[in-house]
């Protein structure tokens, strides 16, 4: 396996533009480049201008909530495993997550009251409009996808049973010039995941050839990575991205991630079209909130936890 920062580039698809329509010839253009891309990295770089004119607010709103004090962050607790404040033992990270964020009244009310109790507007504001935004680009992305395996029946099914997960994340410098672990090799559980960071860089994606690529995105893009519950619900068409985040130098990395996950209750299942003698079923269905349920509990030798792709084989 190759060492960090091997020289590439992951493919670069452009959303900006505001009359992407399915069935229109631009859309079919850029499906294909989604294709392509999902095929040889399993990830790509989504480039959105409108991006831009939320970028500074964000991560000033980010430092802002991570510049509080300990004892006031530890309030936003949650009683839903992975959400809520945490502060992991490493040392390195710190994160907050924000159940259903689509919902702009879960960002005021969950968390701007909680760490600011006699409010902050601004700050509920700016994530209110970065997950907008960054939900209607995960739509699209999702509905061409669908469209690639010939199962676009099934989004209107699957918008309304995805719960929209914004994390907050904070990498501290590692004050090294050596590459060091600030979140080890992973594949999330969602269905996508789109992840924005600020200009310090870090995220590598493992290629299919097990090399590590350095993820450089631009100030108006994201990075789009496929989740296990899509690769369960495709019935393995997609492989999950695996990725890390590695720091070096005296800048702290700050990251927000919009993770598009099913809701609990609903039961993630490969749709039949999928499903034949040549393809059998690869995964049993299961419902996210209790697979996180037994993530949160079941610790194998050696501090790994079951995948979900492993909890879920058939």
């Amino acid at each position: 396996m190759m060492s960090s920062g091997t020289p590439a580039k992951l493919p670069v698809i452009d959303f900006s533009n505001q009359n992407l329509k399915p069935g229109s010839p631009e859309w079919d253009s850029v499906k294909h480049q989604v294709r392509e891309a999902l095929k040889e990295y399993g990830c790509f770089e989504a480039s959105l201008d409108q991006l831009l004119e939320l970028r500074d607010a964000v991560f000033a709103a980010m430092e802002e909530a991570f510049d509080l004090p300990s004892e006031t962050k530890k309030l936003y607790v949650s009683d839903k495993h992975f959400r809520g404040y945490f502060d992991y033992p490493s040392g390195s990270l710190e994160s907050m997550t924000i159940d259903e964020a689509r919902v702009a009244e879960n960002i005021e009310q969950r968390l701007t009251t909680t760490l600011w109790p006699q409010g902050n507007i601004s700050f509920s504001k700016t994530l209110v409009l970065f997950t907008e935004l960054a939900s209607r680009l995960e739509k699209t992305v999702k509905r061409m996808i669908l469209e690639i395996f010939g199962v676009e029946q099934y989004e209107d099914e699957l918008i309304d049973n995805t719960n929209y997960m914004l994390k907050l994340l904070k990498y501290k410098s590692p004050q090294t010039s050596e590459p060091t672990a600030g979140a080890l090799a992973h594949t999330d559980k969602s269905m996508v995941t789109l992840l924005h960071q600020n200009e310090v860089d870090g995220l590598e994606i493992q290629n299919k050839d097990g090399e590590w690529i350095n993820a450089k995105h631009s100030p108006n893009s994201f990075i789009v990575m496929v989740g296990e519950s899509l690769q369960i619900w495709l019935n393995d068409g997609l492989s999950p991205t695996f990725h890390r985040v590695m720091m070096k130098g005296d800048k702290a990395r700050y990251s927000v991630g919009l993770f598009a996950s099913p809701r609990g209750g609903y039961q993630v299942k490969a749709p039949e079209e999928l499903v034949d003698n040549k393809n059998p079923m690869l995964f049993k269905p299961f419902d996210f909130e209790e697979f996180l349920r037994f993530y949160s509990t079941q610790v194998a030798p050696g501090g790994d936890r079951t995948g979900l792709s492993a909890y879920c084989k058939a």
